[in-house]
């Protein structure tokens, strides 16, 4: 017969006990045995209720029971303490994450729409990763095209088109490396001109659904994990998960994308819980005191999460909802303008890539929003801005975007630009002297405003990767990230997909990135990674 530890612990203490009873009971030694088989019981059962109240707390979890409601034996010191929920929380699925960060940087943009004017977009292959770099143009320099005409496919995938953003001429097919396909830049027309389209009937088959989509141009919005490609339309995914908020530094607020267009999203999500058999999941952020507007739509299962960043990453949101794998584990992942760029095809019956585009940084002298276009040109997207010099631009945030200039072109699932002061100053001593406020994970260096002036500088090089509990206080995921990067470097494929690298993308990562004490590029890591997987199939 087998024992546990505690258990055997307990019978061993019971025997000892029976066999001392027999001896004097006034002894000193008796005493003293009575005292450490009081204090083994004491923690024996300590550590017996200790696991029960981690049972319970995980099992409301993953029921969804808000943070108020967490069914342990006992509550926690921070439960004792925390200010009320707001009322449409308290009946509703919350997860409330504990780890994270959220870095205070300056140049959170104000609620001011405007409308540039950009001449200039392109679609640029390398923003889809798992397509081949040079894919089967169809247009040359000099061609018209009307917005929704594919512009190119992937050899591989021939059966999803790459369609223009805008109407206009074809004024440049620029190469990369090892002539790769850089981007296909369009000169717009004043007045767009859009392809027409046959809209399937109201009850054409999910098959028919799937043929039109790839047709008009919308379908690279979908992306699929593992991996955060491009989506298959030959897989039913398990479930379509959105994220309906933004947590990212000075990150754009997504309800202004829906103020006055929520018809075309609830006609986007219409079409969207057609995709899959299972369930569309809506995250939802539940930071704020008024309910979201997104907790109109109908249709969906509703997720409201609390925390610091990074909350508003769906793959964060996958991880406690209902987590990624392989096979029938497939999932699907939409951004809230790709919603709406499908509600108003078939609202409307023509591809509409409209984007709100956040202006933000510290850099910009007055970051706003801009009502824009896939894939229009940085330079004139920013036209009007005051722009310190000598500083960098980003293709989306600070932690996950991609380095630009002025020449070039905003990247298809971005919807905000980012500027920061070149941090490539040395410092006196660095870290040493902490007489300047900077973001930073760990409290030995105060930080007293949350509009710091963020540069640049990484404040190290890389170094050797030491262990430490830095990635688990700003990571809400239950993955061993240290271990896992590790298995990756030395292209170790079954750790790799024991510790969790099908529920990464990069951006789930970069927060940590950020955090590393390494100074260790894990983005990289991961993507490598993911490279690794696919090519073993």
């Amino acid at each position: 017969m087998k024992f546990t530890k505690p258990a055997g612990l307990f019978l061993l203490l019971v025997a000892a006990f029976a066999l001392q009873s027999q001896a004097d009971p006034l002894s000193g030694g008796n005493l003293v045995f009575y005292g450490i088989a009081a204090l083994a019981l004491i923690i024996f059962f300590y550590i017996v209720i200790s696991v029960s109240d981690n049972f319970m707390v995980i099992e409301s979890k993953q029921m969804g029971l808000n943070a108020e409601k967490e069914a342990g034996l006992f509550p926690h010191f921070n439960q004792l303490f925390r200010g009320k929920l707001p009322d449409y929380l308290k009946k509703s699925h919350v997860y409330s994450l504990r780890a994270g960060y959220d870095i205070p940087m300056g140049g959170e943009p104000s609620d001011e729409i405007r409308e540039p004017n950009v001449t200039r977009f392109a679609l640029s292959p390398p923003d889809f990763f798992g397509l081949r770099p040079i894919p089967k143009v169809l247009v040359e320099e000099g061609d018209t095209v009307k917005a929704g005409d594919p512009i190119f496919y992937d050899k591989q995938l021939s059966r999803i088109k790459f369609c223009a953003p805008v109407s206009g001429e074809v004024i440049g097919v620029n190469r990369g490396l090892k002539r790769s396909i850089a981007n296909i830049v369009i000169l717009a027309d004043r007045e767009q001109q859009y392809r027409e389209y046959d809209l399937p009937k109201g009850n054409a088959s999910r098959e028919e659904l799937v043929e039109f989509l790839l047709e008009s141009g919308v379908w690279p919005a979908i992306r699929q994990r593992p991996y955060n490609i491009v989506a298959n339309p030959d897989i039913v995914p398990r479930d379509i998960f959105i994220s309906t908020f933004d947590t990212s530094p000075v990150g754009p607020d997504l309800n202004l994308a829906v103020r006055g267009r929520m018809d075309v999203w609830q006609t986007g999500i219409n079409v969207v819980r057609r995709l899959t058999e299972g369930l569309v999941y809506l995250g939802l952020d539940g930071r704020g005191k008024k309910e979201p507007p997104f907790a109109m739509t109908r249709g969906v299962e509703k997720r409201y999460f609390r925390g610091a960043h990074p909350a508003g990453n769906v793959g964060v949101q996958i991880h406690h909802i209902h987590p990624v794998g392989t096979g029938d584990n497939t999932v699907w992942t939409l951004d809230v303008q790709d919603v709406l760029m499908i509600g108003e095809l078939f609202q409307n019956g023509r591809l509409d890539t409209t984007r709100l585009v956040a202006i933000s940084g510290p850099s910009f002298s007055d970051p706003c929003y801009a009502r824009t276009r896939i894939g229009a040109n940085i330079g004139e997207l920013i036209a009007g801005h005051d722009l310190r010099e000598h500083s960098r631009i980003i293709s989306g945030d600070v932690l996950s975007g991609t380095q630009t200039t002025k020449d070039g072109f905003l990247n298809f699932f971005d919807n905000q630009v980012t500027a920061i002061l070149e941090g490539d100053e040395p410092e006196l001593f660095g870290w040493l002297l902490p007489i300047k406020e900077r973001a930073s994970v760990s409290p030995t260096i105060p930080v007293l405003s949350n509009h710091l002036d963020i540069t640049t500088n990484s404040h190290g090089e890389k170094r050797a990767f030491v262990v430490n509990n830095d990635y688990e206080q700003v990571m809400p995921m239950d993955i061993y990230l240290t271990q896992l990067m590790k298995s990756i470097l030395v292209n170790d494929l079954e750790n790799m997909e024991g510790l969790g690298i099908y529920e990464l993308v990069p951006e789930d990562v970069a927060l940590a990135e950020f955090a590393c004490v390494s100074k260790q590029p894990l983005q990289q890591i991961l993507r490598q990674g993911h490279d690794t997987m696919i090519a073993q199939g």
